[in-house]
């Protein structure tokens, strides 16, 4: 099992206020239409964002996905969704004005394995405001796999720097909160300790996502 890692990309960032890394890989082409469609079909720019439940132990979530900005980290998310990946994992990290994070870790902190990395959308035009949803990742710009984090705050720090030509820095927002963020703030509020792989910022007690569901 390779070992977590963790980055501290941005200097002043908050309580070691880096991501975690996982992997997974770029996703494949969508399906063309068939002929029968084509004619009909609604242009991509123009699709209803997906929606997807977060089923918690501390209550419901409800995240929107904008594939038109961050394709691949969309299509990257709904493919861990769709093979449960999520369900049964805990938020293993909890930073109070900061970040929600996780991914992968079980209760147990067994960490699940996950897929090949994918490229790093950073530079989508989109911020890491509060209530933003977002890959976490390690220093290396091409590193997320499965590990994720939720804004609690306006985080533009973590955001692609308007300088940057090469999209090495910054991390993909890539959704964020429409309904359940008075649960992500109950989440910042509870009583945090050592046991997990950020020391001082695992819940005591487990918060479970028991389920994650694309909506119709």
């Amino acid at each position: 099992m390779k070992t977590v890692k963790w980055v501290l990309a941005f200097a002043g960032a908050m309580l070691a206020g880096g991501v975690a890394y996982g992997q997974a890989p770029p996703p494949s082409a969508a399906p063309a239409p068939s002929p029968a469609q084509a004619p009909t079909q609604t242009p991509a720019t123009t699709t209803a964002p997906t929606r997807v439940s977060v089923q918690t132990s501390m209550g419901e979530i409800t995240l929107e996905l904008d594939r038109q900005h961050a394709p691949v980290s969309v299509d990257n998310f709904l493919r861990y969704a769709n093979e449960g990946h999520f369900d049964g994992t805990i938020v293993y990290r909890v930073v109070p004005g900061f970040v929600i994070q996780a991914g992968s870790f079980e209760p147990d902190l067994r960490q699940r394995p996950v897929h090949e990395p994918i490229a790093m959308e950073a530079n989508n035009g989109l911020s890491n405001t509060r209530g933003s949803l977002a890959m976490a990742r390690d220093d290396d710009p091409n590193s997320a796999t499965a590990e994720f984090f939720i804004d609690l705050a306006d985080n533009t720090r973590l955001d692609h720097h308007a300088d940057d030509v090469g999209n090495t820095t910054g991390y993909t927002v890539f959704g964020h909160v429409v309904s359940g963020m008075d649960v992500i703030d109950r989440m910042a509020a509870v009583p945090l300790g050592d046991h997990g792989p950020m020391p001082g910022a695992a819940p005591v007690e487990p918060i479970v996502i028991t389920k994650v569901s694309v909506l119709p």
